[in-house]
């Protein structure tokens, strides 16, 4: 993955100014930590990035899932809009918040479609989570539109592809909130970390307060400090932000490598009749994190990840992965919970264990996704296309 090549001594010396200093906390303690606040440094820094207002940065991706949706004003009994192919966390952030995740079909953008959601909208639903897949967008003006028209939530899961843009404008950016998560295997990494950004002032004020116990962070004396709602604990550290401000910092050169990278591959995948690409609303706006492929079978798909791997290129193959596509997620459709969870409670869901996707099943069935890496040399690359052609030319 992407961040976790260039691990180098821009981390380990955002790092030793805050062991300097002793104070990992994020929060407070202004004479102690001399100046030194790489959380919200980060966090400014980000939301410069993003053109937006305000950023809050969290614990993790699912940490961010989760204050977007109570920041939204979403809980018990409403209904959120998720995509069949995503990883599991913003699913789960749904039925945690007490909300009930209702599965939409994608389309070729390996996203959700306007189709998919226009046809399970109903009067209980009050967001779309729009989980930007394997690095590239989703079609936003047509989502967007949809979001007007009923007067929806529109929360952007941009966990996969940060450093992309939808005509010159970054992912995240068109949200009413979004979340980034910075995880070992993200385009850039805190080893855990996540964010939320946003434009809206009464939604950063439920993020930074539900996310710290309801504090209000108003003056330097925490104890002093007033609780305008309950809350929960979701704080990111001072170490861990310190590690995503080094890797943040970097991330112009990873997008340039990584696109750079995936054309020369790209380019000559071409020449294979059998493949064709995902679509690309924004062709111009992609992370170049992942070059998914479609090949014309399941069949053919399958043997052809497997033989990748074999091969040694890190290829997925997501229609049989555990985490990242519904028919797999047996947890789920059997509601195996550690506790009685909202859900459980409603009548007239979607019956997780027997609803078709028809037409996600089609286009995932048929996915294989290469990842690319920023620091590969051009010898690297040409052995990566003589491996193309080992598997893709029999």
């Amino acid at each position: 993955m992407p961040g976790t090549e260039l691990f180098g001594k821009e981390e380990r010396k955002e790092v030793m100014d805050v062991l300097e200093t002793g104070v990992l906390f994020r929060y407070n303690n202004d004479e102690a930590r001399k100046g030194i606040w790489k959380a919200k440094t980060f966090e400014k820094e980000f939301a410069d990035f993003h053109g937006v207002k305000h950023c809050h940065m969290v614990s993790s991706g699912t940490a961010a899932d989760n204050v977007s949706l109570a920041a939204a004003g979403i809980g018990a009994g409403d209904e959120v809009i998720v995509p069949t192919f995503t990883f599991i966390a913003p699913v789960e952030a749904v039925v945690n918040c007490g909300a009930i995740p209702v599965f939409a079909e994608i389309d070729k953008t390996l996203c959700l479609s306007p189709e998919g959601i226009e046809a399970v909208i109903t009067p209980k639903t009050k967001a779309i989570m729009l989980v930007h897949m394997v690095g590239a967008m989703a079609k936003l003006d047509e989502i967007i539109a949809i979001c007007k028209k009923y007067n929806l939530v529109l929360i952007e899961d941009t966990a996969q592809a940060l450093g992309g843009s939808y005509k010159r404008k970054p992912l995240g950016s068109y949200g009413d909130i979004s979340c980034y998560s910075f995880d070992f295997f993200k385009i850039i990494t805190a080893g855990e970390g996540g964010a939320v950004i946003t434009n809206n002032d009464e939604i950063y004020e439920k993020a930074h307060t539900w996310s710290d116990h309801g504090h209000s962070h108003i003056g330097n004396n925490r104890g002093a400090e007033e609780h305008p709602i309950l809350g929960t604990n979701y704080r990111i550290s001072e170490l861990h932000a310190a590690v995503g401000l080094a890797q943040f910092r970097k991330i112009d050169f990873i997008i340039e490598n990584q696109r750079a990278n995936k054309k020369v591959l790209k380019d000559y995948l071409k020449k294979f009749s059998q493949v064709t690409f995902r679509e690309l609303p924004d062709e111009a706006g992609d992370s170049g994190t992942v070059i998914n492929i479609f090949l014309p079978t399941a069949e053919e798909a399958e043997r052809v990840a497997g033989e990748m791997a074999e091969a040694g290129l890190n290829a997925a193959y997501w229609y049989n992965n555990n985490y990242h596509y519904i028919k797999n997620w047996e947890h789920l459709k059997e509601m195996k919970t550690a506790a009685p969870v909202g859900l459980q409670f409603f009548d007239n869901l979607q019956d997780y264990k027997t609803v078709k996707f028809p037409v996600s099943d089609d286009i995932i069935s048929r996915l294989v996704s290469i990842y690319v890496k920023i620091m590969w040399t051009d010898e690297e690359l040409k052995d990566i296309c003589d491996k193309f052609d080992q598997v893709l030319g029999k």
